[in-house]
């Protein structure tokens, strides 16, 4: 028997986690879900949504820089930048790092979850909520982007998983991403957090995957381990230009250096080539490709 608090985490039917908490900082239902804000033993200060890891102090980093930097440097010269989700202001925080954007619209349909973050996770936006390039809007992602007429050069969906009763449910799908798709520039680049990369656990990446490569005509998986999720993650670059190629890190060294990117605690170019490594059961997986997700079938992650 363990002494002190814990928090179960269950990822699924089959498979828990737990930490160890010294103090519960919040824990109540915004209008859209459950949230959490824990200090945890290792991680420090904590995320959970609807009792799931979102993102934890120890390496936030680790997944927002992996998320922001790649579809940024895959783009010549981003200038506007959407961001869908991001509650903790942490991927609009990393996307402000490039000295080339000049707007940064940020779209989260929970507001409350927004000021939870700017009161209890300062240093996850680190200030990138005031700064004057950046709008929030509080709304449906869904609906922003099928009714705004603006282009953006960078779309990233940092949207959380399609749960049964969450509210990313229909922000996985062909017509979703066609309507994505229609709202990038000529040179656009959409980069999507996909879940879960592991060997067991990766069928909804296949199908992402899957259902982004019949709508772009370049899609590229990458991945990298997160240790607060206690697993490999996944993303995936979708770009509407035919002509992509992985640049060497010199390259990537004289971008980041141009943009001035700083304060970086783990994206490094070499790190960058490596994350589009696969091992085997991913091709061979996204070889034979998944099924195609649509808004009358959709994923739900129903574990």
């Amino acid at each position: 028997m363990k002494d002190g608090l814990w928090f179960s985490e269950k990822f699924t039917d089959h498979i828990e986690f737990l930490y160890d908490v010294r103090r519960i900082i919040y824990d109540g239902h915004t209008e859209f879900q459950h949230v959490t804000i824990a200090d945890v033993m290792v991680y420090g200060r904590t995320l959970f949504l609807d009792g799931k890891m979102q993102s934890a102090e120890i390496d936030e980093a680790v997944y927002h820089e992996t998320l922001v930097h790649i579809p940024m440097l895959a783009h010549p010269d981003p200038r506007k930048v959407l961001i869908l989700g991001g509650g903790e202001g942490a991927t609009l925080r990393e996307v402000l790092k490039h000295n080339t954007v000049e707007r940064a619209v940020m779209v989260d349909i929970d507001g409350e979850l927004v000021e939870l973050c700017k009161k209890e996770l300062p240093q996850w936006s680190d200030g990138a909520f005031d700064d004057p390039r950046s709008e929030v809007i509080i709304g449906d992602a869904r609906k922003f982007v099928e009714e705004t007429d603006e282009k953006f050069d960078v779309i990233i969906s940092d949207l959380t998983e399609p749960l049964e009763e969450g509210p990313s449910r229909l922000l996985f799908t062909k017509e979703f991403y066609t309507s994505v798709r229609d709202r990038l520039s000529d040179n656009g680049v959409l980069v999507v957090q996909s879940g879960s990369a592991d060997i067991y656990y990766h069928e909804f990446w296949v199908d992402l995957v899957t259902t982004l490569s019949g709508i772009f005509p370049t899609v590229r998986p990458y991945h990298t381990y997160v240790f607060s999720f206690n697993l490999d993650w996944a993303f995936t670059l979708a770009l509407k230009s035919e002509d992509f190629e992985l640049p060497e890190p010199p390259v990537l060294e004289q971008l980041l250096k141009a943009r001035g990117v700083e304060k970086l605690r783990f994206y490094t170019p070499e790190m960058h080539l490596a994350m589009f490594a696969l091992p085997r059961y991913l091709k061979d997986d996204f070889e034979k490709g998944g099924r195609v997700l649509t808004d009358e079938e959709p994923f739900i992650w129903d574990a």
